[in-house]
């Protein structure tokens, strides 16, 4: 099974990619996680990067695509994984068409988180709330005015993966304003639905 969970920050794609990654046994290959590991780790790459995200930027496209190709690569992906904030641009989704065939290998499925965007920036003002209440460090991206920035850049760089997606028969729209077992409940339905088609 490989996945691409899509959608603008704060849509809940990391909630959901852990509750799969229980149910299905592959991990969640969020690029997110990844670059924040190779910033902390002060890795070429991550240091590179660092600057990028303390400002709410993306990194290149060729950061972001060595690293997934990287890990794809790994045995714990190898009966599948899901993608989370990755491809962010026309141009990764491309490159991750390449990387796979250049592998033998396919997408399962897209889903896109669908949200109304002016009611994510109070999610995230309540999620930072909610992380300093039990005690924990608040993510920078969490930031209300860092979160804009990224919410921005996801509209105009990202949105254009999901027609890309859906012109190819492998978009499904999920509601992600509903609530989170909701939200569960619907990506299984279109996974279950996968497969029967097989």
């Amino acid at each position: 099974m490989r996945l691409i969970l899509v959608g603008p920050p704060g849509a809940g794609k990391g909630t959901q990619a852990a509750r799969l990654v229980e149910k299905y046994g592959i991990p969640q290959l969020s690029t997110g996680d990844m670059l924040r590991a190779a910033v902390a780790a002060e890795t070429p790459v991550g240091l590179q990067a660092k600057a990028v995200m303390d400002a709410g930027g993306l990194v290149s496209d060729d950061i972001v695509v060595g690293i997934i190709r990287d890990r794809i690569a790994e045995d714990d992906a190898k009966k599948g994984f899901i993608l989370d904030g990755f491809p962010r641009t026309l141009a990764q989704a491309e490159a991750l068409d390449d990387m796979l065939s250049e592998n033998s290998l396919k997408l399962n499925a897209v889903v896109e988180l669908r949200v109304d965007q002016t009611k994510l920036v109070g999610r995230i003002i309540n999620r930072a709330e909610e992380a300093k209440a039990a005690g924990q460090p608040v993510r920078k991206d969490d930031d209300p005015e860092v979160f804009k920035d990224r919410l921005n850049a996801y509209n105009r760089d990202t949105a254009v993966v999901v027609p890309y997606y859906e012109k190819i028969g492998l978009l499904s729209v999920i509601d992600g304003m509903q609530a989170i077992d909701d939200v569960t409940a619907s990506i299984e339905s279109v996974l279950q639905g996968l497969d029967e088609k097989v």
